[in-house]
């Protein structure tokens, strides 16, 4: 029997906010209005994705300055902040992952993104005192991980909206354009603390010396806690005038996104669905735990956007600790942008080659990469090459963002196509659920390397000084990618050809 043709257009299904009949790969309902409905989503999950990713990494831009506006804190505690935002993100995504299918894609979307205020409100208030506790900014740290939380949900909602055929390009560009968060608070940030922005509606202006190349490094990390304010205190090399102050704005870093956050958050909430044939109990999705090729994905996109969000995290504090005469916030967002806008072309190119071959291909190049970086690294006796120490890293970003987009596109095509591995379901609706799910999932085990990779950082150059086992621990973690990658979907027998 016909459906009544009235159903052909979703905007005349909906009860509230809420679609009934969802059928993007038929094409009559697609073109009657499903592609309409489709993208009016996307381009308000974009935005608000983004601004996630702003929130989860404002401690990259934020650790950088403390130091330089009063508090006296050791190297290895500014990577540890820079680090539990990933950690806690990471974690949350795991629920988040679920939640999409049981409260709906847009009250999620838009209770999700008002939660970010919370700590952008707290952190612009912490940083102007230069007497509030490490502990406090350990809390506000963690809350920042509610940014990393949403990537999951976000993309799992927006995969429920898109046919087959448009799925890799649909969460492709969630993904990408949302991981630009990432890159645009690294290089809006430090502007916006330069400026008075808001008045005394925000609070007054900090005192902050500039990096110059007489500054020496801030804090050993060995120095005892009551050595540490002592510690902090810059010294210079005689004969050298101590450098003028400038006046910043520290707390600008958080302000600012207030207004955005609340704009979109009302966008999400009138202006966006949600679905009611994506609705599915948490017993459902979670058969995903007894699928061998989740957890391998999960493994794989720790390698890619884990070094991705990882690096983002920690290569502003490296590039400081590493090469004291370079003013970090000047390079530190060129590697995430990099990253972000080669997604895309990651699951482009798999699309005409195949996921597999690409993400074996990132993973021998990234191990490239790190080597490079180890090359370049300052040494005794040797100043080391901050040039090629940047481009190494820049490969790096790059990279990671070809391999975010290839393992992506991988995981449809394992639970949906051709490349249906032997434990992956039969039914097409509950293969689309979990495929969604491992989505989500995958994405929030994905996330923890961006606490790896910068307490990685931390604890080899508090241990030894340099970064050196940091960087062989995850060329080692590389090759273990290369083998799951070649053996379970790239070599001509593997069991999932994708």
């Amino acid at each position: 029997m016909n459906p009544d043709p009235k159903r052909a257009n979703p905007v005349e299904t909906r009860a509230g906010r809420e679609i009934q009949d969802w059928r993007p790969d038929d094409p009559a309902f697609w073109a009657a209005g499903g592609s309409k409905v489709a993208y009016r989503n996307l381009w308000i999950s974009v935005p608000s994705l983004m601004l996630a990713f702003i929130v989860w990494m404002l401690w990259s831009v934020v650790a950088v300055k403390l130091n330089d506006i009063g508090f006296a804190f050791t190297r290895n505690q500014l990577f540890l902040l820079a680090s539990i935002p990933p950690l806690v993100g990471a974690t949350l995504r795991i629920f988040y992952s679920f939640l999409v299918p049981i409260l709906g894609g847009r009250r999620w979307t838009a209770i999700s993104t008002l939660s970010l205020i919370i700590p952008a409100l707290w952190m612009g208030r912490a940083v102007q005192d230069p007497a509030t506790p490490f502990t406090v900014f350990i809390a506000i740290a963690a809350l920042c991980g509610f940014g990393g939380g949403n990537f999951s949900s976000s993309m799992a909602n927006i995969s429920f909206f898109f046919p087959k055929s448009k799925k890799g390009l649909a969460t492709g560009l969630n993904a990408g354009l949302g991981n630009l968060g990432v890159s645009v608070v690294q290089f809006v940030a430090p502007i916006a603390i330069g400026l008075s922005l808001f008045g005394p509606v925000a609070g007054g202006p900090q005192e902050a010396a500039p990096t110059t190349a007489h500054k020496q490094p801030v804090v050993q990390a060995a120095a005892p806690a009551s050595a540490t304010a002592t510690a902090a205190i810059e010294t210079r090399s005689e004969g050298h005038p101590r450098p003028a102050t400038k006046k910043v704005w520290l707390q600008n870093a958080a302000f600012l996104w207030i207004p955005f956050i609340l704009l979109f958050s009302l966008l999400a909430w009138f202006g966006m669905n949600d679905l009611a044939t994506a609705r599915a109990s948490f017993r459902e999705q979670s058969v995903i735990f007894g699928r061998k090729h989740n957890w391998v994905m999960c493994w794989l996109y720790l390698g890619t956007f884990g070094s991705f969000i990882g690096f983002s995290s920690g290569f502003g504090i490296l590039i400081k600790s590493q090469f004291p005469d370079v003013i970090a916030v000047k390079y530190a967002f060129l590697g995430p942008l990099v990253g972000a806008i080669l997604r895309p072309l990651g699951g482009w190119v798999s699309d005409k080659v195949g996921g597999a071959r690409v993400t074996l291909a990132v993973f021998l190049a990234m191990i490239a990469g790190v080597l490079g970086v180890l090359h370049f690294l300052p040494r005794q006796g040797s100043e080391g090459s901050f040039p090629g120490f940047l481009a190494s890293f820049l490969a790096l970003f790059a990279l990671s963002g070809i391999g975010n987009g290839s393992t992506f596109r991988m995981i449809p095509i394992i639970f949906l196509g051709r490349g249906r591995g032997k434990d992956a379901p039969a039914d097409p609706v509950q293969a689309g659920r979990e495929s969604a799910a491992v989505l989500g999932f995958s994405g929030a085990i994905g996330a923890y390397g961006g606490f790896f990779i910068p307490k990685s950082f931390g604890s080899s150059l508090a241990a030894t000084g340099h970064a050196d086992a940091a960087l062989w621990g995850f060329i080692a973690f590389y090759l273990t990618c290369v083998a799951l990658t070649w053996w379970y979907y790239a070599r001509a027998k593997a069991e999932a050809p994708c």
